[in-house]
């Protein structure tokens, strides 16, 4: 009898709110005319009665059918079809995340039935005694159709002409809810939902002959109680609530395996009239009653009569329960991710993961009804324990409102080589209620952490987080992180670009373009490693100048990194829509594209995973309503760095965390692991970002102008800049990332990336500081005076040189002439060259960037 309980995987297209399954006969039907319709009906008790009659023919063999109904009406009845086809029930989907102790949180159901379908061992006696007692006290003596019932009910309501009564047996009852199931379930269209609803449940003496026929059908291949369960898992009880299971949950905060006696007659009550004895509207006038508890009451004692009657209780089991007030105790389900607080925007981006991945379905109606109707319990990365902390360090950081200053945080933690997404918080809590949004800003729909398509934003510019794509090509391209470039201010005007995507291959900057650092510093000569521990706009600006705009561009979105605007309309005038290609401008390689915290985490991940691109994922697990494992889409992991590259990177980046424009985070952080990160701050600080990972969890913190213009730097909170709380949410999170799962030591850099190849320096001793300079720039250095020195050259030539021997390719040489004031050169000094310099490092624990 499986047929009856399975859930299946059917995935029916999503429907609108359901009517409600009334019992048979529970709407009066209009009696125009006795006399006019009289034959009918008449012809209509004829065939009922000859129905009763087989099936009690069905269970007793020894009664004769004799002389109840002309022969013809019998033929007919036997002509009609018998096999019932039962389809999966719909169910309701759970989303769940992990607790600390392994244990499972639910985060929202997703339904258009709120429905938990059961077996019969976790339906108590009571219930299943409620049922019977109350819509069908015969259930077990007949086989399928109470003949004294359906006759009784239709001599009543079409001949005496009195109020409709329910004449259905529960097979028959069972039967009805089937086919109104069956009728709507392919349907989307509320009208058309409405119209079959109406025509599978439409009084008519064809449908009522053929619900009984299929109810002795179903009775010779089901046993009673099997019966009596998919009924029990069918029927409606009031509003979206569906099984016994659902509406013990919800009217009474238990279950129906622990319902006690009244509490089973009164949930088994709503099922003869949903609206009026449901229990979650007690004063509602359209429920056809004032008190719908004093309605429900009396249903349910009528219904602890005909179970005391009936043997099914005894005396003191009724008194109690007739003297025990109804007093229900409703628990609203969590339907949808409103009810998930802060971490409903997870809670959403599972959804949208679920509703747009073809895995799940061709179409978006496929998807959304298998997230709807399938009974799925979907498994998430979310780890509540580091979630629990992410919403803590947003809520005690950055407020939900400011009067002034329409302000946006949030933070998200990605798992590297997995892509799982561990954290993910805002500043605002998740709903979707029109009214809500519109009368309290606490609330969005908008997932700050992700892009248009998976949450509704167009991102933030990232700023000098970004330049870790222009470090990672710096790199690719056979540079080294002890190579300098001339990181002076200038005009970048007329200046001659190399980009590989567009014909010929360079761009020219047309327009007028002077960058300046965040200090105000303009050094002559800067290394690549000391231009990643600053932050120096100019530094990277002239890196950027040596290399392929375009590989700039294709690095990052071999990353995941993408604009955040992809399927957006980006220009109201004229309906341009968000394509998500990364924009490759100078200026862009310093952060100018709006993208999503998320992409970026994923892009920290990368060189934490030593190369390993893993796109996040937020679906870990599903169980099917029977047990069984349900494919999820697979982990697209590709390895998108050289392994060199990515640890040199991450060794660049260790330093400026550490000792760089991150040194604020790295100082907080408690217990600490190998971490590496960057900084970002956009022009006048709309935008502040801090960027990091380890080897086991990759954190991206900012905190934004949602709309508006304010300087975070200008505005105070608590005290401090607002620029300062990304440094107060990364090391909160990650100390506790920490703490779970520590993290490895960065491998080893390569050596020939950190060093790169050296040329030599040419020997200028003795030459004039002109001729000297015209030497080394010829040969691809930079120059720079360092003034006389005490020796025995002649005045004004050279005496040594800064570094000597060998340098990296563009390295800036200092060179030091003579004064005349000694004899002879002094020792260490001419002769070729000069004392060994090495390039530093630089920086300091400033927060510039």
């Amino acid at each position: 009898m499986c047929t009856l309980f399975a859930s299946g995987r059917n995935r029916a297209p999503p429907r609108a709110a359901l009517p409600t399954v009334w019992e048979e006969g529970s709407t009066p039907v209009p009696v125009s005319s006795i006399g006019g319709r009289l034959g009918g009906l008449l012809g209509f008790v004829g065939m009922s009665v000859a129905a009763g009659v087989l099936a009690t023919v069905a269970v007793t063999p020894a009664i004769a059918l004799s002389g109840v109904a002309a022969s013809s009406t019998i033929g007919i009845f036997e002509d009609l079809p018998d096999y019932l086809e039962i389809q999966p029930l719909s169910q309701r989907t759970n989303v769940y995340a992990t607790n600390p102790d392994g244990s499972t949180h639910l985060l929202a159901y997703f339904y258009n039935q709120n429905r938990i379908e059961v077996g019969p061992d976790q339906v108590n006696g009571f219930v299943k005694n409620a049922a019977v007692a109350g819509e069908d006290p015969r259930y077990y003596d007949h086989g399928g159709v109470d003949l004294q019932g359906t006759v009784r009910a239709i001599v009543n309501t079409y001949i005496l002409g009195g109020s409709v009564q329910g004449g259905s047996s529960i097979t028959q009852q069972y039967v009805k809810n089937v086919n109104i199931q069956n009728a709507i379930r392919n349907l989307t269209d509320q009208a058309e939902i409405t119209a079959a609803y109406e025509q599978a449940t439409a009084t008519t003496e064809s449908r009522k002959v053929q619900e009984m026929k299929y109810a002795i059908g179903l009775e010779k291949r089901y046993t009673k109680d099997e019966v009596l369960m998919g009924y029990l898992n069918i029927a409606g009880f009031g509003g979206n609530v569906y099984g016994i299971e659902a509406a013990a949950n919800y009217y009474f905060g238990t279950t129906a395996a622990d319902a006690s006696l009244p509490q089973a007659a009164s949930l088994l009550a709503i099922v003869n009239n949903p609206e009026r004895f449901r229990l979650d509207r007690p004063d509602d006038p359209d429920n056809g009653t004032a008190n719908a508890y004093a309605a429900n009451q009396a249903r349910r004692d009528y219904i602890l009569g005909s179970m005391l009657a009936e043997r099914m209780i005894t005396q003191q089991e009724y008194d109690d329960a007739i003297a025990a007030p109804v007093e229900p105790n409703i628990v609203q389900p969590t339907a949808g991710c409103g009810y998930a607080g802060q971490a409903g925007f997870f809670c959403d981006y599972v959804r949208r993961a679920f509703t747009t991945d073809d895995f799940f379905g061709a179409t978006d109606d496929e998807r959304l009804s298998a997230l709807l109707t399938s009974g799925y319990d979907v498994y998430t990365t979310l780890d509540m324990e580091l979630q629990s902390v992410a919403e803590r360090a947003i809520n005690d950081n950055v407020p939900m409102t400011l009067a002034d200053f329409d302000i946006g945080a949030s933070v998200v933690t990605v798992e590297p080589g997995t892509g799982k997404i561990r954290a993910m918080a805002q500043n605002k809590i998740y709903s979707e209620d029109p009214e809500v949004l519109a009368a309290d800003g606490r609330y969005t729909a908008v997932n700050y952490n992700a892009d248009y398509p998976m949450g509704g934003s167009r991102g933030f510019q990232p700023g000098s987080t970004y330049k870790i794509f222009t470090l990672l090509e710096w790199l690719k391209e056979g540079h080294s992180l002890g190579e300098t470039v001339d990181g002076r201010v200038r005009d970048w005007q007329g200046s001659t670009w190399r980009d590989s995507c567009v014909d010929g291959g360079s761009i020219t900057v047309g327009e007028s373009y002077r960058p300046r650092n965040d200090e105000g510093d303009s050094p002559n000569s800067i290394s690549a490693l000391q231009s990643t521990v600053t932050s120096k706009n100019t530094g990277f600006l002239a890196m950027a100048n040596q290399l392929d705009l375009c590989g700039i561009r294709d690095t990052a979105a071999s990353m995941g990194v993408h604009r955040a605007d992809t399927g957006a309309v980006v220009d109201a005038a004229t309906g341009e829509v968000g394509t998500g290609e990364l924009l490759k401008n100078p200026a862009d390689t310093l952060g100018t594209n709006e993208v999503a915290p998320l992409q970026m985490a994923g892009a920290f991940a990368t060189i934490a995973a030593n190369g390993v691109y893993c796109e996040p994922v937020a679906i870990e697990r599903i169980v099917a309503s029977d047990g069984t494992e349900v494919a999820v889409p697979p982990s697209e992991c590709s390895q998108v760095l050289d392994p060199a590259v990515a640890s040199t990177a991450a060794f660049a980046l260790q330093s400026a965390f550490e000792s760089g424009t991150g040194a604020s985070s790295s100082s907080r952080l408690s217990p600490s692991a190998p971490t590496f990160g960057k900084t970002g701050t956009t022009d006048d600080a709309y935008a502040t970002w801090m960027s990091g990972a380890t080897t086991k969890a990759a954190t991206v913190s900012g905190v934004y102008n949602v709309t508006g213009f304010v300087n975070q730097r200008e505005y105070r909170l608590g005290g401090e800049q607002v620029a300062v709380k990304r440094h107060r949410i990364f090391p909160a999170v990650m100390s506790v990332a920490n703490a779970k799962w520590g993290g490895d030591a960065l491998p080893e850099p390569s050596q020939a990336l950190v060093r790169g190849r050296q040329v030599t320096v040419p020997d200028t001793t003795g030459l004039t500081l002109d001729v000297a300079t015209s030497v080394l720039v010829g040969a691809g250095f930079t120059v720079r005076d360092g003034g006389a020195r005490d020796s025995g050259l002649p005045a004004g030539t050279v005496v040594a040189t800064e570094p000597g021997g060998g340098a990296s390719p563009g390295a800036e040489i200092t060179v030091y002439t003579s004064n005349g004031s000694q004899s002879a050169p002094a020792p260490g000094q001419g002769q070729g060259q000069g004392q060994g310099g090495q390039t530093g490092d630089g920086g300091g624990p400033g927060d510039s960037d």
